[in-house]
């Protein structure tokens, strides 16, 4: 009976410090009445942006599931059942240091292929704030009604700001912070600058209506091939499913996000994603690698019924060529999405990635994409295949060609 008496107590010892842990990070957290989001800079726009008028709308695309019951609905929260709203794709990126060209390269290919009017949400370091204007307002008339924008300063808790800041790479850790940023802003696609669209925004928005009543977001898987896995063979922390997931490509619903209340580590507590977001980095800053995207693998390791896993075709990378072609759902449909993450844009390591990523910037708009787009990209991708990735190149081109095909019959019925 002492033995037990004893581990009873050791249980209710190790629980006491384990909450006293985690309300002292909440007390850092929230000191001074929340003064850690100064209003001046919590993702208050330039007032200068494209779409000053109407910046942050309170249905701005699905929020995920519905049921076709409707009884079933009717027992959701609010805002699990708005409608689809103004019927745009909402899309985010962040911005800091030499990025501009690429992302710039990044939302060409999202406006060139989307046949629904699209937003941008650009967070971007001061200095880029007039590059970026002067460059979107400089593309066509004809071009610039099928998207808005908006621009925002870099933004993070007053608290540890630099730290955030460095984590990983420059202003990659802001996506943690994008819903408590665009608190009316209901669901989003964030996306790397080193992001290329090979078929329309809408279609990977419309995954949304793919959520399940417990997904709060959806990202791929960061490798199909586990003897290749970085997670499964390195990590230091928890990670999400057999090889960890890839944050490069994050569709949210953001409304669910800011509602739910995590399971973790830290404590028997439940928290908010605010709540848990500082704790959590403190808790693991000395064995996390990839920074935010590791935050989020621990995240979802302890709630897994939360995401949605969509395919490696919607988030290709050199991980899926480089020793040959490892996504299935690629090699039978084609890529969807080109993640040209490790700089492949910008060095001779993977040329295919390189010329889809040259095709995009050189083109010229209102050229005929066949004939100015796809074909001088075809010719280049012919160059690469001394590669594995470039063997694997008319995956690349196989659902590009379908997009731009469907874009140009559209064009030619509207005429």
């Amino acid at each position: 009976m002492r033995c037990y008496h004893q581990a009873f107590l050791l249980c209710m010892v190790s629980t006491f410090f384990s909450l006293l842990y985690v309300f002292n990070q909440l007390a850092s957290t929230l000191e001074d009445g929340g003064d850690d989001w100064d209003l001046n800079e919590q993702g208050i726009p330039d007032r200068r942006s494209h779409d000053a008028g109407h910046l942050l709308r309170k249905k701005p695309g699905p929020t995920g599931p519905r049921d076709r019951d409707e009884g079933l609905d009717r027992k959701r929260s609010g805002s699990e059942v708005k409608e689809h709203g103004d019927g745009r794709s909402h899309l985010a990126v962040v911005a800091c240091g030499p990025r501009l060209e690429e992302t710039l390269a990044m939302l060409k290919s999202a406006v060139l292929l989307s046949k629904k009017p699209l937003h941008f949400y650009i967070f971007a370091e001061d200095d880029l704030h007039d590059q970026f204007r002067n460059a979107l307002d400089s593309w066509p008339r004809t071009v610039q009604t099928k998207f808005n924008y908006t621009i925002y300063p870099i933004t993070f808790p007053n608290e540890n700001a630099k730290e955030w800041k460095k984590l990983f790479k420059p202003c990659a850790s802001q996506r943690l912070f994008l819903p408590l940023i665009l608190k009316e802003v209901d669901s989003l696609l964030y996306v790397d600058t080193d992001i290329i669209f090979l078929q329309p925004v809408e279609d990977i928005w419309a995954l949304l209506s793919q959520f399940n009543s417990s997904h709060l977001a959806a990202m791929a898987p960061e490798h199909e091939e586990p003897r290749i896995g970085w997670y499964n063979r390195f990590a230091r922390h928890p990670y999400y499913g057999k090889t960890g997931i890839n944050s490069g490509v994050m569709l949210m619903n953001m409304t669910r996000l800011r509602e739910k209340s995590f399971k973790n580590d830290m404590t028997t507590v439940a928290l908010k994603w605010e709540e848990m977001l500082m704790p959590l980095y403190q808790k693991y800053k000395l064995n996390i690698t990839w920074g935010d995207q590791d935050l989020l693998n621990i995240i979802f390791h302890h709630n897994p019924e939360s995401l949605y896993v969509f395919p490696c075709q919607w988030n290709y990378r050199p991980d899926h060529c480089i020793y040959g072609s490892n996504c299935q759902q690629a090699d039978q449909e084609g890529v969807f999405i080109l993640h040209g993450n490790r700089g492949v844009y910008h060095d001779d390591k993977q040329p295919a990635f390189r010329a889809v990523y040259e095709a995009i910037r050189k083109y010229t708009f209102g050229e005929n994409m066949e004939t100015s787009l796809l074909q001088p990209l075809e010719a280049s991708l012919q160059t690469t295949t001394n590669t594995y990735c470039g063997r694997a190149s008319h995956l690349f081109t196989k659902r590009l060609k379908q997009s731009i095909a469907s874009v140009q019959q559209d064009v030619t019925q509207r005429r």
